[in-house]
């Protein structure tokens, strides 16, 4: 009897074990389907990163800190023995409303919720036990757009986004459609820009130090209307149209007869529409080549409200050459997160990273990884 017993868990344990197997099979990123230019290769740097946002890191990038939307935890993922894989995973935060935006700055990591700005000092020395303060939480506590990607700027400021709480309407308060900033403490807090609808990614030019971001643009005016936009702010009290202009030559139909266009600030570069531009940074190092350098990688989502006739588009990484306030040229740098044939993404872009060695970290918050792409001959 125990030997039939023996013979069922054994039986049972192997099924599934093998259940198991072809499980992570059938869930393991086929990194084959990925297409970059000649002499790039992609990697995982991270996996089983469930919902993967936005990204920041030490400076010396051992340890990179990965914020999301949806799980409510951030993470601190380390590489202990500088092999480019992460091999450690600490929890920094539980339980959050939706912490999207994490930055690091002076030995602080600063996480953004819907309304308030968390600071976790010394972060680096307290991972086994983290604890922050509230230096902000006074944002709108609207989830529509609520969600925040966060940088530091080379004034020393923390730059955040505050998303319009609908698809398109007249937002009741200032606060709302705009990109904000604030001291390294919370004080001082100001509007930086207007007319924003949705960004979820900005950068600085390392040549100019003035401000590039993405916006997401307005739903429901059909499946190639409006393109979402790659926006210049050189300075403070630029408006950027939202919601009575789109992509800078559309007029609202409920909104656009209220001011007319040469009102607002046009985008710089429009992107596909629908094509949902998140994060980008300026390539900054040696290893890719030439061309590459002080230029934007940006991450396209990808879309999601596009008809079947019509397809999904973005799912993909852009690469903008940009020459003093002007793009000068644009092409698609890695691509294959969207299957053509059945027209479904299994994997979508959000983030962007420099690590120190050159090459660049993307987060993915479908397929629960991030990647490396880095180049060699």
């Amino acid at each position: 009897m125990m030997k039939r017993i023996s013979m069922i868990f054994s039986v049972g344990l192997l099924v599934l074990l093998t259940s198991s197997l072809n499980l992570s099979a059938q869930n393991k990123v086929d990194l084959s389907k990925i297409k970059l230019p000649d002499g790039f290769k992609i990697s995982i740097y991270a996996e089983g990163v469930t919902d993967a946002r936005s990204l920041s890191s030490t400076p010396d990038g051992k340890t990179v800190f990965v914020g999301n939307r949806r799980r409510k935890n951030v993470y601190a993922l380390t590489d202990t023995d500088g092999d480019m894989v992460a091999d450690r995973t600490d929890t920094i935060a539980k339980g959050m409303k939706t912490p999207n935006g994490v930055a690091y700055h002076k030995g602080d990591l600063y996480v953004a919720e819907v309304n308030r700005i968390l600071r976790y000092s010394d972060i680096m020395n307290n991972l086994d036990n983290p604890k922050y303060e509230v230096i902000y939480e006074n944002y709108p506590t609207d989830a529509h757009h609520g969600w925040k990607f966060i940088a530091f700027g080379p004034d020393g400021k923390l730059y955040v986004p505050v998303g319009a709480p609908c698809n398109v309407c007249e937002p009741e308060k200032e606060i709302y459609a705009s990109i904000t900033r604030m001291d390294p403490d919370g004080a001082n807090m100001e509007i930086y820009a207007t007319g924003v609808r949705n960004s979820v990614g900005f950068a600085w030019d390392p040549r100019t130090e003035k401000m590039w971001f993405t916006d997401n643009g307005r739903d429901m005016l059909g499946d190639d209307i409006p393109a979402c936009e790659l926006n210049y702010a050189p300075e403070k009290g630029m408006n950027f149209g939202f919601p009575y202009w789109h992509q800078g030559d559309i007029p609202d139909p409920d909104f656009g007869d209220k001011f007319p266009r040469a009102s607002f600030i046009e985008p710089k570069y429009k992107f596909e529409p629908h094509s949902a531009p998140l994060g980008l940074r300026f390539y900054q190092g040696d290893m890719f080549p030439a061309k590459y350098k002080n230029n934007i990688i940006v991450a396209q989502h990808g879309s999601w409200n596009r008809t079947l006739d019509a397809g999904h588009i973005g799912y993909q990484l852009r690469f903008v050459q940009v020459e003093g306030d002007k793009v000068v040229g644009s092409e698609i740098f890695a691509s294959g997160w969207l299957d053509q044939e059945s027209n479904k993404g299994w994997g979508k872009p959000v983030d962007i990273l420099e690590m120190p060695d050159g090459s660049i970290l993307v987060s993915d918050d479908i397929a629960g990884v991030i990647y490396r792409i880095s180049y060699g001959k």
